[in-house]
């Protein structure tokens, strides 16, 4: 494998990983929390989205329409939402658009997984090509 496949590859989990150990530490819960029975989620975009502030009301808007209320956002890429546990009952009614569920929004990314899949594939095309042209040329 390319290296520098490699190297994009390692950088994608790397930082996947710190990611996750991030939202570990940031997302401390009160025993209020845990006793009244809250589900959580944290919304993410791939492309930074949630910097742009009627993107983030419409997500709000959005995930009210399921019970869920913002906590915080954490950055441009993430924003955390609760709801009660039993709002869960109400999911059934909810229009097909709507998913209790999602963790993502938008983009043509659906994870990082994903763009991280996308430039490995983008690099192997271009190095295959770099190669046929130099082919090509001898």
């Amino acid at each position: 494998m390319n290296p520098g496949v490699h190297a994009a590859i390692h950088a994608g989990v790397e930082a996947e990983r710190q990611n996750t150990e991030e939202e570990e530490n940031m997302t401390n819960y009160t025993s209020d929390d845990l006793n009244n029975e809250w589900e959580f989620k944290i919304v993410r975009s791939t492309f930074g989205a949630f910097r742009k502030p009627h993107v983030l009301q419409a997500l709000i808007e959005e995930e009210a329409q399921a019970g869920w209320e913002m906590v915080e956002k954490f950055d441009e890429n993430r924003v955390r939402f609760k709801r009660p546990a039993n709002a869960r009952k109400r999911d059934g009614m909810l229009p097909d658009y709507v998913d209790p569920y999602r963790t993502q929004y938008g983009g043509i990314a659906k994870s990082q997984g994903m763009l991280v899949a996308m430039g490995v594939g983008i690099a192997v095309f271009l190095a295959g090509l770099l190669v046929f042209l130099f082919m090509a040329a001898a």
